[in-house]
């Protein structure tokens, strides 16, 4: 075990990391425990509630192992992920159940254990745990895990997840690719969640995490994060937009980058000099260390207005091996070499679903979103919580696409079928950009924002894209061949809380591929339906037998 005033700084600072490693049994969530940094996808995640202080400011928070972010679950192509998530949260200032997401892996024929609360399973409550058995078969890349349960990832549930892949096609463009090469860029409240779910309207962060370390404006010079680099060799830094509201633009000081993978999708390798960086999104650029030994700032200012980088804030620092310990003194830009989404092409030209023309896929779907009152409407309707998952209700007989719960909500998709769905962006969406994710799939990005042409012949593929600005009219493709209900959702969680979201109730014929997977214990999340059953924050009980409600028989 480490001492606890060592380890608080070592665990979140990439430069420490390896030092951290250990097996996931050896922790608990006592204070003095040694969490480890790294963990297999054979594990059990322990999800505690404990006092942080990652800006400076101490306040409770939900974690993944007592650490922030949560250790990194490294795993190899094809692997099996056996995953047993434990629910010992005790601070009632925060919810107390949870669900855990495995965010962009596409979970086929395992729909049941994609992690989304009132979707695809109930939520594990206080003192139970949950297994979430699945596989990834041919998923290769950058991903991540976080809570699926109100606005929770806010309070600190979230962490990355990566499969690496030892015959990587761009393994010539990169030197080093190792726990110390992952960037984690999120933002950190003071109050918890419950508070900030009440602001209808802007939330703004008090400080931008960069590795689990920043500043905040009138607050302590508290340590930021340190990426260590040796001259002459280049990296694969994996860029993570762990996020729950802003997105932002991450650059490196007196350093290009090159863009090779996004979401999990190998890439066309595409150089910029600024990157940003949505809600959920990942990327894997290479950097070369090639400029003078010293130290140069990390910059990730987001896209609120009145950013700034005096005092350290919205920073982290670049450290050439023998460079002195010390702050940057570089300076930013000149940018010349912008980011432009509809540059990006799949490495292995992927090829688009369907008639190659916009409204020519076998099903067209055109979403709509506004916001009234500061409430989100998607086509008019506003997303709630489902009193029974959507998954239950589909396997408990719900035949009809209107017998499915939110109604105006659940969209039925056939199997087999080319799927179109188009964001137009008219500005009555307010808080953008907003960043669309789409649970169970990749999906071709055939219209980027910023762009009124299409690109039917080699487009970027990912799951999570821009809505854009006010104009355009981003529209994407997928196949229908992954059984169950899919969430799709803007990933600025206070946005999907207040009702930005709607599900995709796919391939409902071959649900019986899911259902055969189904462990007895997904049920036994769910509560009776009894007048009494009672829960907090955020859970919604059936009190009447209907259409969906839970029956054992239907899982036999």
């Amino acid at each position: 075990m480490f001492p606890h005033t060592v380890l608080a700084g070592c665990l979140l600072a990439l430069s420490c990391a390896v030092s951290v490693v250990s097996s996931i049994s050896n922790y608990d969530d006592s204070p003095s425990s040694a969490p480890p940094f790294t963990i297999k996808p054979v594990t059990e995640l322990i999800v505690v509630n404990k006092v942080i202080a990652p800006d400076g400011f101490a306040r409770s928070a939900t974690l993944a192992g007592g650490i922030f972010p949560g250790p990194l679950i490294k795993a190899q192509k094809n692997d099996n992920f056996s995953i047993n998530v434990v629910n010992r949260l005790h601070d009632k200032n925060m919810p107390l159940s949870t669900s855990v997401h495995w965010h962009g892996i596409q979970q086929k024929k395992t729909n049941w254990a994609d992690g989304a609360s009132f979707v695809t399973q109930c939520p594990i409550p206080q003192n139970r745990s949950f297994l979430y058995e699945f596989s990834a078969p041919n998923q290769t890349g950058t991903f991540w895990y976080h809570s699926h349960f109100s606005t929770q990832y806010c309070d600190g549930l979230r962490g990355p997840l990566v499969i690496y892949d030892p015959e990587d096609p761009h393994r010539d463009l990169y030197d080093i690719d190792d726990e110390n090469t992952i960037i984690t860029l999120s933002d950190w409240y003071h109050d918890p969640s419950p508070k900030l779910n009440k602001i209808f309207g802007p939330v703004t962060s008090n400080s931008t995490l960069i590795n689990g370390l920043g500043r905040y404006r009138g607050g302590p010079k508290s340590p930021l994060s340190v990426i260590n680099v040796v001259q002459g060799k280049r990296y694969r830094f994996r860029i993570l937009g762990l996020s729950c509201d802003p997105s932002y633009n991450f650059t490196i000081d007196g350093h290009t980058m090159t863009i090779i993978e996004a979401d999990g999708i190998e890439t066309v390798p595409e150089t910029v000099d600024s990157l940003p960086v949505l809600a959920g999104q990942r990327y894997s650029v290479v950097v070369f260390a090639n400029q003078p030994v010293d130290n140069y700032w990390v910059r990730a200012p987001s896209n609120f207005p009145n950013q700034t980088f005096a005092g350290g804030l919205n920073q982290a620092i670049l450290r050439y091996n023998g460079a002195p310990d010390e702050d940057p003194t570089s300076t930013p830009g000149p940018y010349i070499l912008p980011f432009n989404e509809g540059k990006l092409a799949s490495l292995l030209s992927i090829p688009v679903p369907g008639f190659p023309e916009i409204g020519k896929a076998d099903v067209h779907i055109n979403l709509l979103a506004a916001t009234v009152n500061g409430i989100f409407r998607i086509n008019n309707i506003s997303f709630h919580n489902p009193p029974t998952p959507v998954l239950l209700q589909m396997l408990s007989g719900a035949r009809h696409p209107s017998d499915l719960m939110p109604s105006g909500s659940v969209y039925e998709l056939p199997s087999n079928k080319v799927v179109e769905i188009t964001f137009p962006n008219t500005g009555l969406a307010l808080g953008g950009p907003h960043p669309i994710h789409l649970h169970g799939h990749n999906f071709a990005v055939v219209r980027t924002s910023g762009n009124s042409t299409t690109n039917f012949v080699n487009p970027i593929w990912r799951d999570t894209v821009s809505m854009g600005s006010t104009g355009d009219n981003v529209t994407i493709r997928f196949v229908t061949d992954n059984s169950g209900p899919w969430f799709i959702h803007c990933h600025i969680d206070f946005h999907l809380d207040h009702g930005f979201a709607v599900v995709m109730a796919e391939a409902r014929d071959q649900l019986a591929d899911v259902n055969a997977s189904i462990p007895a214990s997904w049920a036994s999340l769910c509560p009776s339906n009894e007048p009494s059953s009672q829960s907090h924050l955020g859970f919604l009980n059936t009190t009447t037998s209907r259409p969906g409600s839970f029956n054992a028989t239907t899982l036999a």
